[in-house]
């Protein structure tokens, strides 16, 4: 069955060109290297390494940071006081309950409906994340992001595709795996995998379903395209992902820290970024060159359409997450211009004042 399915599942009319077949990558050249799907099996692994060593980079690098910069875990002052009816509703059925649901507990407790309110809302301070906590999580994507940004530039800098789109699709599927190309692509594969995992235990926020949807996307791009030898344009749709996100992180570190100015700096400087790799280089570099070019040069096929769609799937994540950052920063401006306040006073990157949540983290 197991066979049955691996056939099925690797049909070379779905995954290659016209007239290609998986004979014809399994035997190179001497000295020549095709990507393979096994290749990928690495990355989990080296996921789990990733994991490990974010730990630990938590544990000695960033907390004594944030102690250098008075960033400490804050202390819950108010608990709510244990109640056996109230933390089943709290865990079971809802951290906000309803009008309707606060009678309902009012009566069988024999409290006032303040009282619960109040009951409910100290529960969920007790669950939310220190600002060290944040501080640690975004230092370390601050520097995973920075490496990858920086080793993804330097890399594509010496090779053809970067400056003429046309060399992804030059003798496709035959162009040869290189050793730079494999260890960008399974390590942004390994740390996709590892926030996959790590999503259920991190801060949780207010878009955990659209960031579940972009990491599964994510890994599924990376994958596919490696399985089928798009590594080029793969290699460049990673690039342009990374170019702003180390940028957010900065600027949530300065938020956390209170180097208000530089964070307001930042945030503009992350939006500018945004904006220019996710809704200009993204569809006018990187779709042009995977709908148009590769279809003047090889043709559609069927996994073409499916690669295509999920980097049509991303760009509309991209489209949605503009809108966000951009009513952010409306509200941040209005707020600033309302209370007589300075752009740098302005708190583009804005706090509420209920626990130290960050509205920008959200995103």
């Amino acid at each position: 069955i197991m066979a049955a399915l691996s056939v099925w599942f690797w049909n070379e009319r779905f995954w290659l060109p016209h007239n290609v077949t998986w004979a014809d990558l399994a035997d190179p050249a001497p000295g020549v290297e095709y990507p393979k799907a096994g290749h990928l099996l690495s990355a989990l692994p080296l996921a789990v390494g990733i994991f490990a060593v974010r730990i630990l980079f938590e544990r000695f690098i960033a907390s004594p940071c944030a102690f250098l910069l008075h960033i400490h875990a804050a202390s819950v002052h108010w608990r709510a006081t244990p109640n056996p009816v109230l933390e089943k509703v709290f865990t079971s059925i809802t951290k906000c309950p309803d009008s309707r649901r606060l009678d309902g507990l009012s009566k069988q407790l024999d409290w006032d409906v303040r009282k619960i309110q109040r009951w409910f809302r100290h529960r969920r301070n007790q669950d939310k994340p220190s600002i060290l906590t944040k501080f640690c999580e975004s230092m370390w994507r601050l520097i995973f992001y920075l490496f990858m940004f920086t080793y993804g530039i330097c890399f594509l800098w010496k090779c053809p595709w970067m400056w003429d789109t046309h060399h992804c699709w030059y003798n496709y599927p035959y162009q040869v795996l290189t050793p730079g190309l494999y260890h960008y692509y399974v390590t942004e594969l390994g740390f996709y995998w590892s926030l996959m995992f790590s999503q259920f235990t991190d801060i949780k926020r207010k878009d955990f379903p659209i960031m579940f949807i972009h990491h599964l996307a994510t890994v599924s791009l990376i994958s596919f395209s490696y399985a089928n030898n798009m590594l080029r344009v793969g290699s460049l749709v990673m690039c342009v992902h990374d170019a702003s996100d180390f940028l957010l992180e900065a600027a949530k570190l300065t938020n956390y820290a209170k180097y208000q100015r530089l964070c307001d700096f930042l945030f503009v400087l992350f939006a500018v970024v945004f904006f220019i790799t996710r809704l200009v280089l993204y569809p006018l570099w990187i779709l042009n060159t995977t709908l148009f070019e590769s279809w003047e040069m090889i043709g559609p096929y069927p996994s073409w359409w499916l690669f295509n769609s999920l980097l049509l799937v991303l760009q509309v994540l991209h489209v949605i997450w503009s809108y966000l950052i951009a009513g952010i920063a409306y509200k941040a401006l209005v707020r600033g211009k309302v209370g007589g306040k300075s752009l740098g006073g302005s708190k583009l990157l804005p706090f509420k004042n209920d626990g130290g949540h960050c509205v920008l983290g959200d995103l």
